[in-house]
C-alpha cells in the first residue's frame, strides 16, 4: 500500500468510529487524509463502500489483536477478562466517550442496506470469535466452552460500548465486564477448572 492510500484508510476507520458509515463524507474522509479528492477513487474505484469494506477488514483484524494484549498474558481467565474491560473504561474516558468499535458502528447501519459491508463485519466478528476461542483454549477450555466464552465478552464489550457513549457513563462497561466474569466462573465451575494457563 502507498502512504496516501494508507491515510485515506486510518482517516475512514476514525471518522467511522467517531460517526459512523452514513454520518461520514467521502469529502471528509479525504481532508483528514491530507489527500486529493481523486485519489480515494483511484486507490478504492467502488468509492465510499469499497473503502467501508477495506477499512472494517483491516481495522477488524487489528482488533483481533488486543487478545494478544489482555487475555494471551494474564495469569488466569478472569484476570484476562477484567484486564479486557477496563482497557474499555479507558478508551471511553480517554476519548471523552466518542472513540467507540467501528466494526460494530457500521453493522448496525448496513446490516440490511449494503451485502459487502454486512459480509465484512461477519467475517470480522467470525476472526474475532476464532481468536478468543483460541486464546481461551489455551488456558485448558474445551474449545466449545471457550467459543461461548468469547461470543459472551464480545456481544457484551459491543453493547457496553453502545451505552457507555449514550450514557456517558463507564457504568455499563463495568457492568457488562463483571456479567462476562460470571459467565467465565460457571463454566470454570462446570469444567471443575482453576481459569489458570496449563
Amino acid at each position: 500500500m502507498t502512504g496516501t492510500k494508507d491515510r485515506i484508510l486510518a482517516a475512514g476507520a476514525e471518522l467511522f468510529r467517531r460517526g459512523g458509515y452514513t454520518g461520514t463524507g467521502v469529502k471528509q474522509i479525504v481532508e483528514k487524509a491530507g489527500a486529493p479528492f481523486g485519489s480515494l477513487y483511484h486507490f478504492f474505484p467502488g468509492g465510499k463502500e469499497q473503502l467501508a469494506e477495506e477499512v472494517i477488514r483491516t481495522s477488524g483484524m487489528e482488533y483481533a489483536q488486543l487478545y494478544d494484549l489482555f487475555i494471551a498474558p494474564a495469569p488466569d481467565v478472569v484476570s484476562g477478562i477484567e484486564a479486557f474491560f477496563a482497557a474499555g473504561v479507558t478508551t471511553l474516558l480517554d476519548t471523552d466517550y466518542v472513540e467507540g468499535c467501528p466494526i460494530a458502528t457500521v453493522a448496525l447501519e448496513v446490516a440490511t442496506t449494503s451485502e459487502p459491508l454486512r459480509q465484512a463485519t461477519a467475517d470480522v466478528f467470525n476472526a474475532w470469535i476464532d481468536a478468543g476461542t483460541e486464546k481461551f483454549a489455551a488456558f485448558g477450555l474445551p474449545a466449545e466452552q471457550a467459543r461461548v466464552l468469547t461470543i459472551a465478552l464480545i456481544t457484551s464489550l459491543e453493547g457496553a460500548f453502545v451505552l457507555a457513549r449514550s450514557m456517558r457513563s463507564p457504568e455499563p462497561m463495568a457492568v457488562a465486564g463483571a456479567a462476562v466474569v460470571d459467565v467465565a466462573r460457571r463454566i470454570l465451575g462446570e469444567l471443575g477448572h482453576d481459569g489458570k494457563k496449563r
